[in-house]
């Protein structure tokens, strides 16, 4: 039995191929989350997250390309394209697929886990798999441990305990590094000060100024007309001209002197560092982008941001309360790694020669059949 087996609560130790237990779904709980937490204090909030706009480009880029992938399902043995069930198409039947693909990926990139609910489960004679499932936020969710917390023996949703099986259980998907918020919630803090920072010298684009008497204390009435008179003449004009018994004085640094720009050039490096996306895509550094290297970017895209969120959704639905065991899911990338039309040719060109396609399946495969 593999570890993970030895730490399943309540999963029977062995199982026909065709029966299905919804408890697959309560697998050992990761806690590194609460870990980096209550140790180190750097967790930050998903709000606030998204406040930082190289953060909200990377979920955008990431969970948005995840979610906009079809998912398709083939036979192990034979590698062979089989029609798939309709909770892989879509999930949850009131909202888009898209949807809910999305926002799981956004729970696994934030938080590290995410949460389907059950809802629909077919009849025992016809599978028992699940039929149908619902997104649920990370933050609704919490576990319920054994004396020693070692496992999970079950979860609560909104505070209140939920099913280990069937109807009303949970779905949970675990990935594969710990969620964004935990490691990186000092960075993110970080930038967010720095873009109060930027928001207060918006407001106050010059550095405090003080208007000093050098003569005779003045009285408040006048004191305030003196400022109301700055004000307006600094609206019409940039050029100043003092008496020679008020004095100008500044206080603080303008952001040039503060190197603001470069503080948060460098903080949106580093959260390209933490989110695993290279970092042009969220113009952290400049560089030359052609068609050919483009596609190189995508598939370096693929292999460094969107592999281990894509590896954690495709191997949870590819359990057996979800297909056949005999089968998995994996989702298409053929369309977002789509070369040019003078590469495909060549491609094409070569496999047709060596009797691997057809002109007709070249044709379907270009969609050049109506």
């Amino acid at each position: 039995m593999g570890l993970l087996s030895n730490l399943l609560v309540g999963a029977p130790a062995t199982k026909a191929q065709d029966t299905v237990d919804v408890a697959a779904a309560l697998k050992p709980f990761t806690v590194m989350g609460d870990y980096w937490t209550s140790i180190n204090g750097a967790a930050t909030t998903k709000a606030q997250a998204m406040q930082v706009p190289a953060v909200m480009r990377a979920r955008q880029i990431i969970c948005g390309t995840i979610g906009s992938l079809p998912f398709e399902v083939y036979e192990k043995s034979t590698g062979a394209h089989v029609e798939a069930p309709r909770i892989i198409h879509q999930p949850d039947p009131s909202v888009p697929a898209s949807l809910v693909y999305s926002l799981t990926a956004a729970d696994l990139f934030f938080y590290g886990n995410a949460y389907w609910q059950v809802t629909e489960m077919y009849a025992t004679s016809d599978g028992g798999r699940v039929r149908a499932a619902t997104f649920v936020p990370y933050e609704r969710v919490s576990p319920i441990y054994n004396s020693n917390s070692t496992a999970v023996v079950g979860y609560n949703v909104d505070g209140t305990p939920v099913p280990t099986r069937g109807v009303g259980s949970l779905v949970v998907f675990y990935g594969l590094n710990d969620g964004l918020l935990y490691t990186a919630g000092r960075t993110i803090r970080a930038a967010l000060e720095l873009e109060k920072a930027a928001e207060l010298y918006a407001k106050e684009p010059l550095p405090t100024m003080v208007l000093k008497s050098t003569g005779t204390n003045l009285p408040s009435e006048r004191v305030k007309n003196l400022l109301e008179s700055w004000k307006t003449a600094r609206s019409q004009r940039s050029t100043a001209f003092l008496n020679a018994d008020v004095e100008l004085s500044t206080l603080g640094f303008d952001p040039k002197t503060l190197q603001l720009n470069e503080a948060r050039q460098y903080i949106a490096l580093e959260l390209s560092r933490a989110c695993g996306i290279p970092a042009h895509f969220l113009s952290a550094e400049v560089t030359s982008m052609t068609y050919s290297n483009t596609l190189q970017e995508r598939r370096a895209l693929v292999d460094f941001s969107l592999r281990p969120i894509i590896t954690a959704i495709e191997q949870r639905i590819s359990l057996p309360d979800f297909i056949p065991s005999t089968q998995s899911t994996r989702i298409d990338l053929d369309d977002f790694l789509r070369g040019s039309a003078l590469e495909r040719a060549q491609v094409y060109e070569i496999l047709n020669r060596i009797g691997a396609m057809s002109v007709e399946q070249i044709q379907e495969e270009e969609d050049l059949i109506r």
